[in-house]
């Protein structure tokens, strides 16, 4: 039964759509219609337009979203690149402002010394050649480095140039094996040799057998002849313990460099020594300690249960019971 309705159905729709394209085609070869005709044609075709916008629209509809996903993902990926490059912008800017903190506290303690420097930025860490703890630099004999010139940071000695190019040299760190230093203690004014060790650590051999070694105190360049290889005054360590077993004449002493070679991206080679030696004028001060003391303040007595403030006892309160 329900077969039936749909053939029928079928069937009035196929008229309607032969009887809609044979009114279109008289129209359209002149023969004259009346409004009647055409509203009663738009009356007939409305339904079907329905039908066929309603069966097509979400075809339609689909290809737009289908080009709009498109534009949507180039869009994002658009985004996702821009994210990234500011990404790496931060984190430029971030290293920039890192190396000229570094390069003023250099340029600090130049100044401070009064000598004469060429900045130069470490594009280089190690040798693939040689086992020894070196940097490379970007300033070379073209800007006065040569062999020999003593290198600083900002916090103080980080090495000495072991080779130069026109444009580039080789800096030996003083934490390599190899290195040796002539020092002296800022407070006492006793000489002894600083020996690098292969990491921050360094052993001090006091050379004045009547000298004496304390925790804490500050060591500094003795300097060398003509101030190559080193200048006098850069500080170089401080004292973290004193070795009192040691079987040999003079002390020994461990100290750690006052300059974290990890960490230096900035250095300072000193072109020219200073017109005098800066002494003591470079030794880092320690920081101030702050002692804050603080003052007991009494506790307020409290009233026992029964007694006023005043000194008098305060009357307890008494039941009283309701006669009937």
């Amino acid at each position: 039964m329900a077969s039936g309705g749909n053939n029928r159905s079928r069937l009035l729709l196929v008229i309607l759509l032969v009887t809609s394209l044979f009114l279109i085609t008289l129209d359209l070869r002149g023969v004259s219609l009346t409004n009647s005709s055409r509203s009663l044609t738009q009356s007939i075709l409305a339904p079907v337009q329905r039908v066929f916008s309603s069966a097509f629209s979400p075809v339609g509809n689909f290809f737009a979203d289908v080009k709009n996903f498109g534009k949507t993902k180039a869009e994002l990926k658009d985004v996702q690149s821009q994210n990234e490059k500011l990404k790496s912008q931060i984190i430029i800017n971030e290293d920039i402002k890192g190396q000229l903190k570094q390069l003023h506290a250099t340029l600090n303690l130049a100044g401070r010394g009064g000598y004469t420097v060429v900045a130069a930025r470490v594009i280089g860490r190690g040798s693939a050649s040689t086992f020894s703890q070196t940097i490379t630099i970007d300033a070379g004999t073209s800007s006065g480095v040569t062999k020999d010139m003593t290198v600083i940071a900002g916090a103080g000695l980080v090495g000495v140039i072991k080779s130069a190019t026109s444009s580039s040299a080789i800096v030996l760190l003083m934490s390599d094996p190899s290195f040796r230093i002539g020092v002296r203690i800022a407070g006492t004014q006793s000489a002894g040799v600083l020996l690098g060790q292969g990491d921050s650590s360094y052993l001090l051999q006091l050379l004045d057998p009547a000298g004496s070694i304390s925790v804490g105190e500050v060591l500094v360049s003795l300097g060398s002849d003509n101030a190559r290889p080193f200048v006098p005054g850069i500080p170089v360590g401080r004292v973290t313990g004193v070795d009192h077993t040691s079987a040999s004449l003079t002390q020994q002493a461990t100290v750690i460099g006052l300059t974290n070679l990890d960490n230096v991206d900035v250095v300072s080679v000193i072109t020219k020594n200073a017109k005098q030696d800066p002494k003591n004028a470079l030794v880092p001060t320690p920081q101030p300690t702050v002692t804050v003391y603080v003052t007991p303040v009494p506790l307020p007595v409290l009233p026992s249960p029964g007694v006023s403030t005043s000194g008098s006892p305060s009357p307890m309160p008494s039941a009283t019971l309701a006669k009937k």
